[in-house]
């Protein structure tokens, strides 16, 4: 009984000299995971998850329609082969005007999307903030965001004449409510408590807008921008394809409706792809990597 009485304090008092080591150990090791950076990725590894997965789809769509051309499942002047459709590629970059039809539509597009950049950022921000102006504008950048961009195309030759400034009313007329409707859905998701700890550090007016509501309505503004950026290029598009002059230039919508006019499906792929391949470019360009800044300094995304 003696020898165990003493054995138990001789015990108790390891444990207790061994917890202060132990936290502070603890303590160490949180704090070598809190400084430790991002282990760097291998190049293999970014090459494997990032360039495989689309080449392999591009690849994989390139194998069918060749299979589908080779099975004749339609005319060759319905379906042309991908080596015609290269031809035409070919033609155009030794005639020296592919990228003339690409920079026209770009130009066009992105010069719009700044000019309804500026036009839709204050609307939406005193739509949001303004209810008389709310109540009565709100319902209408709705119902403008609804509606296709093509039926904006008659008015506006009718109004503006066959020119660029008709080109950029169509633009504005289709992305300046998706930009305002993005600004405010993403105003309204503020949590007031941020309005108010702004309130009482003296932000408030113009200081507190740009201070408080634009950065924590950033998420939604930046939905909003990509939803404005795809109206833009879709306005252009159908603006161009519908609304053809020599004054005008060739972009890449009037290339698609010249390749109807001349039946030539190999033209049409062509002004497809490039559409297509402009609208991931600016996608890939600009707007993920500005989504993958905002999610990082939320801490939503670590990086890579």
């Amino acid at each position: 009984m003696a020898g165990t009485d003493t054995t138990r304090p001789a015990a108790a008092g390891t444990g207790a000299a061994e917890a202060p080591g132990d936290l502070a150990g603890l303590e160490a090791g949180l704090d070598a995971l809190e400084s430790a950076g991002p282990a760097r990725v291998p190049l293999r590894r970014t090459l494997i998850d990032k360039v495989l997965p689309p080449v392999t789809a591009v690849v994989l769509v390139l194998v069918v329609w060749e299979l589908l051309v080779l099975a004749h499942v339609a005319p060759g002047y319905k379906l042309p082969s991908p080596g015609a459709v290269w031809g035409e590629v070919t033609d155009a970059w030794e005639q020296g005007t592919l990228l003339g039809y690409i920079w026209t539509s770009v130009e066009r597009g992105l010069l719009g999307f700044l000019l309804a950049l500026v036009i839709g950022t204050p609307l939406g921000l005193v739509v949001a903030r303004v209810r008389p102006v709310r109540a009565a504008i709100g319902p209408i950048l709705s119902g403008l965001q609804s509606l296709p961009s093509v039926a904006w195309v008659p008015p506006a030759v009718i109004w503006l004449g066959l020119n660029d400034r008709m080109m950029y009313a169509v633009i504005l007329l289709g992305a300046v409510p998706s930009i305002a409707n993005g600004l405010v859905s993403g105003v309204d998701q503020v949590p007031p408590l941020y309005l108010r700890a702004g309130r009482t550090l003296g932000a408030t007016g113009l200081r507190g807008t740009w201070h408080v509501v634009m950065p924590a309505a950033l998420p939604g503004y930046l939905a909003g921008l990509k939803q404005g950026w795809a109206f833009s290029w879709r306005s252009l598009m159908a603006a161009e394809i519908i609304a053809s002059s020599p004054d005008l230039g060739i972009g890449l919508g009037q290339l698609l409706e010249n390749g109807r006019t001349n039946s030539s499906m190999s033209m049409v792929f062509l002004a497809i792809f490039l559409i297509l391949i402009v609208g991931i470019a600016v996608d890939l360009l600009f707007f993920s990597p500005l989504e993958r800044w905002v999610l990082r300094s939320r801490g939503l995304v670590t990086k890579s």
